[in-house]
């Protein structure tokens, strides 16, 4: 990664000022952190992905330079869009948290979400915003972060993601990638089939489609290759199965892994842990939430 384009938290990190206080890990380079700055002057030059802000508290003596010179205030919402850059002076102590959504990441996002071409998601940037509703989700995911609560975290995450992309409007005319009702046929077979093993093969005759021109079809239209949405569809799978309850050997089967094994190493590259440890985290914040009984 080019030192000209990094993510936010990369140049927040290089501050000696700012201080994370929490990170939780959403897998796929996703990332939620509470961060305390104060006395600082930043400029975050061309980063890499969309970075979803909300004020927890103070904030009034923070001010962005290059725009409108308002300041913000606990409850201020702010969206840095992927690639656009900003500078910022904060004079008095602040709480923010951050999510870290990478490019690719978001647009495979939005169209499974929305079940429309990832092309269409457009992120207004937003600074100083006052929107209730996705201060609301990002609260959420503060607390998430401060508890290191994944199931909350990606609760929280799938709101924000949501709420920030429903307004996403057609740019321009699209050409190339799939159609609507191929895209959707290819994405439901996907899904009745995670648990076997799929084929480039028979993905692109679905889609009617040679497996050159599929592949980059689905790339455009999906955000991500055809390997990449099965791999992640498979990871969802399986996280849904595990806070289910469901063993961690009949969760591979499930999802069309070979082995617990593979699962295992599968599941911790995409998200830093291993299933028993996601397991544990899920387990000890349902515990967490058990009402206490009086004796």
């Amino acid at each position: 990664m080019s030192a000209l384009h990094r993510p936010v938290y990369s140049f927040l990190s290089a501050s000696p000022f700012a201080r994370p206080m929490r990170k939780l890990d959403l897998g796929c380079g996703r990332a939620a952190m509470r961060w305390f700055n104060r006395n600082d002057h930043v400029t975050y030059e061309n980063p890499e992905g969309h970075t979803f802000s909300l004020y927890l508290r103070g904030g009034t003596g923070t001010f962005r330079l290059d725009g409108t010179h308002m300041s913000g205030w606990p409850g201020a919402c702010c969206l840095m869009p992927h690639g656009q850059s900003s500078t910022w002076e904060i004079t008095s102590p602040f709480e923010f948290v951050h999510l870290y959504l990478p490019d690719r990441e978001a647009r495979r996002l939005f169209a499974e979400t929305f079940d429309r071409d990832a092309r269409l998601m457009s992120l207004p940037e937003l600074t100083f915003a006052d929107r209730p509703e996705l201060a609301a989700s990002l609260r959420l995911l503060a607390k998430a972060a401060e508890a290191g609560d994944p199931l909350l975290g990606e609760e929280a995450m799938a709101e924000i993601v949501r709420r920030a992309f429903a307004d996403s409007r057609p740019v321009g005319t699209l050409k190339g990638g799939l159609a609507p009702h191929a895209r959707r046929r290819v994405t439901e077979f996907i899904e009745a089939g995670l648990g076997g093993s799929l084929r480039l093969r028979e993905l692109a005759e679905i889609a009617h489609l040679s497996e050159f021109h599929f592949q980059r079809s689905f790339a455009a239209s999906l955000g991500v290759s055809p390997s990449a949405w099965i791999a992640h569809r498979r990871i969802e799978r399986a996280r849904t199965l595990l806070r289910a309850g469901e063993p961690i050997a009949g969760v591979a089967v499930a999802c069309g892994y070979s082995s617990q094994s593979h699962l295992t190493r599968a599941f911790r590259d995409a998200t830093g842990r291993t299933p028993a440890a996601y397991r544990a985290l899920i387990d000890g914040a349902r515990r967490m939430e058990e009402p206490v009984s009086s004796v």
